[in-house]
């Protein structure tokens, strides 16, 4: 529980500008973890696929969209340049849009498909975490809660349960579906142009360092505010 118990505090959570502590053995925290998710495996298989098919839909689509842009652009530019007969192939544009509809309609239940799996999953396995609370909760001797704080141990056990709860229910196919986009728009743009692709990674690095920058800026004025309140509100 350590890997999620860093985000209560106390009785109400972390307070605003304070650091959120981390778990002491974050990895040692995770293989616990993915043995509560092992018994699901199948099930992570199917939002894996669900998510790959989902996604490779939504990037093929433009792609395809493309298409009839470019027929149109054609269409056009020959009557402009008034070649006799010259017209815009709707046809060709009418199943270019069928072929659209069923794309994205498959991404949707793909998509549908994916979350539904994942909630079932992340309900299941907070089940099992919340009687295994349960029963550690009942084995600890009375000495322990007389040395606790109020309230305490049951906060902490319900917002760390809630934390795990949504991180797998959405974190995780955030995860999933960003990685799955990433490979996929490499990909496409590869296939598309190999020069564009280049600009592209060149210029991403010197977007992170200036995200950097700025992020460390923000942050320090930020615990300047926060610092600013806390003095407020103890001179009221």
């Amino acid at each position: 529980m350590e890997w999620a118990a860093a985000q209560a505090e106390d009785l109400g959570g972390p307070r605003m500008g304070m650091p959120v502590q981390k778990a002491k053995d974050f990895k040692g925290t995770l293989k616990r973890l993915i043995g509560f998710l092992m018994p699901h495996r199948y099930s992570l298989l199917t939002v894996l696929l669900a998510a790959v098919l989902s996604t490779l839909f939504s990037i093929v689509s433009p792609k395809i969209m493309g298409k009839a842009t470019t027929k149109i652009f054609e269409g056009v530019m020959l009557k402009l340049k008034g070649v006799p007969g010259a017209e815009v192939d709707f046809g060709y544009i009418r199943n270019i849009l069928l072929w659209l509809a069923v794309l994205y309609v498959l991404s949707a239940i793909f998509s549908y498909l994916q979350q539904y799996i994942m909630a079932g999953v992340a309900q299941k396995t907070v089940y099992d975490l919340r009687q295994r609370v349960n029963d550690k909760l009942s084995r600890l001797p009375l000495s322990f809660y007389d040395s606790r704080a109020h309230g305490e141990i049951l906060s902490r056990v319900v917002n760390d349960v809630d934390n795990i709860s949504s991180t797998l229910q959405q974190s995780l196919t955030q995860l999933i579906t960003s990685v799955v986009t990433l490979v996929g728009v490499i990909i496409m743009m590869l296939t598309i142009s190999g020069w564009m692709t280049l600009i592209v990674f060149l210029t991403l690095p010197l977007s992170f360092l200036v995200t950097k920058a700025v992020a460390s800026r923000s942050q320090a004025f930020f615990r300047g505010t926060a610092e600013g309140a806390r003095r407020a509100e103890r001179s009221c």
